[in-house]
């Protein structure tokens, strides 16, 4: 079973957050997205979930699933 998606997001004028899917709360507040990235892949990792990559004005820029996925996928 696989965790919360997890999404690195700006954080207004301060910064960066890891945001889970679905929740109005940060887990992790940090200075730059490279911090931000760091700690959302190694959560990302331990739920078995899906790594989103958010731009400064909220477009997904990159997507990385550290869950179960099948090879070659279907369809």
């Amino acid at each position: 079973m696989s965790g919360k998606n997890q999404h690195v997001v700006p954080n207004g004028n301060n910064g960066w957050g890891v945001r889970g899917e679905g929740n109005e709360r940060l887990t992790a507040r940090t200075s730059t997205q490279a911090e931000a990235i760091q700690i959302a892949t190694g959560i990302a990792r331990n739920q078995q979930s899906e790594l989103f990559i958010h731009r400064p004005n909220g477009q997904i820029r990159e997507r990385n699933s550290y869950g179960n996925d099948p090879y070659p996928p279907k369809g």
